[in-house]
């Protein structure tokens, strides 16, 4: 009896240290996965809801749900994409594992402030789930006064303390980011020899320290002119609604850096390593995340044309929403110009990374259309705006995140995946996208306005689209999934740099030690000194 039980006691006991290891680790590596298995569970919660959104606009008729519980899935699926997965998504999981190694650190500056910024953002999500099974919120993801502080009776003040505590996590990683980069870089590692994903992530890590503590403080000041009536924001108590409107857009604006400023850095590797050259222009496409995270700071009032501002400001603020494009186009034109005669592979990251040159393209330039005073007037709060934000941020930022994620993969976990998945998957995704979307440009244009569950028959065509696109969509990103989880077993054994690669993340073991280098790297040669490599090996 007791040899029987032996073996299961055991095995007992390895489990709860395995996981009292992992819980308690201060390794970056290690927290980067927590982050990437905590974050995968936000995208399924708000693919969820995403879901439920377009099989309601299957039909003209709101049929499926009454309109205060449609207000609530929109606001749900709203607050787990954005707080939760496009705002945490590059930065605490690609971020947190690369950074280190890309600098040839050891870890982070702080390895427990960066446990803790895991415990505070699940901590954050766990009170948005309790808001979610409570009963839910109905005000829209960004909680707009003064119906979130008077006429709501939903579950705002627990969804915003959610929002509020994950904000904190922003706030150490980015702290954390840039104190590792400026203290803990490898010697021969200057600035202008630092990866261009470092460099986004230096300007994003700038942004969250900078705007995350305004939206946190509109967050309390909502909480409290529900609670002790104040009047912030609320007119009938003498507040001002547009106010938080100021507060909140002086961060949101730049957090959309937040979400696309490190999908810009996974770019330029994907670029450099799968054309086989440097970037072209480097200092100008390192320069430009600089100068996104600080103009971006300036164009928050683009948001409120149609809200009580005057003329003047709303033609600066038009002016300064096309000036902080030129940075972005900057990227775009190196990006393309890097391409230009270079030895493409046309592995599976390469096709997300041309994915996300197509739909950012798209989201940039159908944002000069919203930066225009007149055309905003037209679609302002039509799905025109949903088409765009979609296109920038889950068009962009996911299929950055995913050609990041297999393109690193090898590294992270030590096996490859399956290839002809993969590529098949990234094609699944694009043309799923844009088939969910590109409607959207179109209903916008003829008036549908969004977080409306009804609207005319002559729509349904176009919604009809939409919803078979997202089909498409959600099939392609449930794909990767499993090939990817199977390959932790299955797939073939990675090597330490199955690319090819320069960057001295791909100088280590797969998966890296946990002190990331045996020996501290010295680094001679620039960050893609890929002519060099080929007269190394000519």
């Amino acid at each position: 009896m007791d040899t029987a039980t032996a073996p299961t006691q055991t095995n007992y006991i390895n489990v709860a240290h395995t996981a009292k290891s992992w819980l308690l680790t201060r390794d970056h590596k290690r927290i980067a996965l927590l982050y990437l298995i905590s974050v995968s569970v936000f995208f399924m919660i708000g693919g969820l809801f995403a879901l439920l959104i377009r099989l309601e606009l299957l039909t003209p008729a709101g049929d499926l749900f009454e309109a205060e519980t449609y207000n609530k899935v929109f606001t749900m699926h709203g607050v787990a994409m954005v707080f939760f997965f496009l705002i945490p998504a590059i930065p605490a999981t690609l971020g947190n594992f690369l950074v280190p190694l890309m600098i040839g650190a050891k870890d982070l500056a702080f390895p427990r402030i960066n446990l803790l910024s895991w415990y505070v953002y699940v901590l954050g999500g766990l009170f948005t789930l309790a808001a979610v099974i409570g009963g839910g919120v109905d005000t829209g993801w960004t909680f707009y006064t003064p119906y979130s502080t008077a006429a709501s009776n939903t579950h705002v003040i627990l969804t915003g303390l959610g929002v509020f505590i994950s904000g904190f996590s922003s706030i150490l990683t980015g702290f954390n980011f840039i104190v590792t980069i400026h203290k803990m870089r490898a010697p021969g590692m200057t600035w202008f020899r630092l990866p261009l994903f470092v460099w986004a992530s230096y300007a994003t890590s700038l942004i969250a320290i900078l705007g995350t503590p305004v939206v946190a403080i509109a967050i309390v000041l909502v909480a409290l002119e529900r609670t002790l009536h104040i009047g912030v924001f609320d007119p009938t108590l003498g507040g001002d609604p547009v106010l938080y409107q100021h507060l909140f857009w002086f961060y949101s604006h730049p957090a959309v850096y937040v979400m696309v400023l490190p999908a810009m850095g996974v770019i330029s590797e994907l670029i450099a390593a799968f054309t086989r050259k440097e970037i072209f222009g480097y200092k100008f496409v390192a320069f430009s995340s600089l100068a996104i995270a600080v103009i971006g700071f300036f164009v928050w009032g683009h948001h409120m044309y149609v809200s009580s501002q005057s003329a003047f400001a709303g033609l600066v603020f038009s002016f300064l929403t096309y000036l902080v494009a030129v940075p972005s186009a900057v990227k775009v034109f190196n990006w393309t110009a890097t391409l230009y005669r270079g030895s493409i592979s046309y592995q599976a990251p390469m096709l997300y990374a041309f994915g996300f040159l197509g739909l950012f393209l798209i989201g940039g330039l159908t944002g000069l259309f919203l930066g225009a005073l007149g055309l905003d007037v037209h679609v302002h709060d039509t799905y025109f705006v949903v088409a765009h934000f979609h296109y920038v941020m889950v068009g962009g930022t996911i299929m950055a995140y995913l050609g990041g994620l297999h393109y690193w993969w090898p590294k992270m976990t030590g096996r490859l995946y399956n290839e002809g998945w993969a590529k098949f998957a990234a094609l699944m995704i694009f043309v799923g996208f844009n088939l969910t979307f590109f409607p959207q440009f179109l209903l916008g244009y003829m008036g549908m306005p969004r977080r409306y569950h009804m609207y005319p028959e002559e729509w349904q065509v176009l919604n009809v689209l939409s919803t078979a696109g997202a089909t498409i969509l959600g099939v392609g990103y449930f794909i990767p999934t499993i090939y990817l989880l199977w390959s932790l077993k299955k797939g073939e054994v990675a090597g330490d740099n199955p690319w090819g690669a320069t960057g001295l993340e791909w100088q280590t073991q797969s998966p890296p030690v946990t002190e990331n280098f045996p020996v501290t790297p010295v680094v001679t040669e620039p960050a893609y000194a890929y002519a060099h490599q080929e007269k190394r090996f000519a």
